[in-house]
């Protein structure tokens, strides 16, 4: 497969270990099959960037696809607090992120590579809102999908890293991808509070409701 890194750095050579700790899924080397979400992400400090393109050998590798049956988006939200330091405060919110841990957390340490959400900008403000209580999980599933800002491929282990290479760069101008980072963004929030204003079905669920009924792995209700 084809995979890109949006910096402003040129990374010839990718180097496990590095990388931030609170990152999506802990420390690891993020990548897009998306060439212009990699571009923009490139410029997401509002300077000029560079994408790194890749070739990368996968199929050799153990992969966790987080948006593939058996698992559910509360997996990727027990993920997520588990490594994302900044989240709302509040009693509910509190012990939705200890439900999830105890409930839905995913043990990455036999995995080579994650796919999965990238909880970016608006992204983790929705995902902020249903661990409040704020919105259901449908519609925060349907607000995933806002933007097409699309999947991130993490490579977590010694043996992903050796299985991808570098191919080439091209120069990303902040002048062009980090204003359409920002419209996606604000493309994305804008249609996201539309659909919060609309009416919830009576058989959604809300983070509550899936701790007041133990809801855990496996209930239908979750795909």
């Amino acid at each position: 497969m084809h995979l890109y890194h949006g910096s402003e750095k040129i990374i010839r050579q990718p180097v496990y270990g590095a990388g931030k700790r609170n990152n999506d899924y802990g420390r690891g080397f993020y990548c897009t099959e998306n060439i212009d979400l990699a571009r923009e992400w490139a410029c997401g400090n509002g300077n000029d960037g560079f994408v790194n393109c890749y070739s990368f050998d996968i199929e050799s590798l153990n992969v966790l696809h987080l948006n593939e049956p058996p698992y559910n988006i509360l997996n990727w939200l027990a993920i997520l607090t588990q490594h994302r330091t900044y989240w709302q405060n509040g009693a509910v919110s509190e012990q939705a992120k200890d439900y999830l841990k105890e409930h839905f957390a995913v043990d990455l340490s036999p995995f080579d590579v994650i796919i999965g959400y990238r909880a970016d900008d608006s992204y983790f403000s929705f995902a902020q809102d249903f661990v409040a209580g704020a919105i259901s999980l449908q519609k925060l599933s349907e607000a995933m999908h806002l933007g097409r800002l699309g999947e991130q491929v993490m490579l977590k282990s010694p043996k992903a890293f050796k299985n991808i290479h570098f191919e080439r760069y091209e120069s990303v101008p902040a002048e062009i991808y980090y204003t359409k980072k920002r419209q996606r963004d604000l493309d994305a929030r804008r249609e996201y509070r539309r659909g919060k204003r609309e009416t919830d079905r009576p058989d959604d669920l809300f983070m509550i409701d899936i701790m007041r009924e133990g809801i855990e792995n496996g209930d239908p209700r979750l795909q």
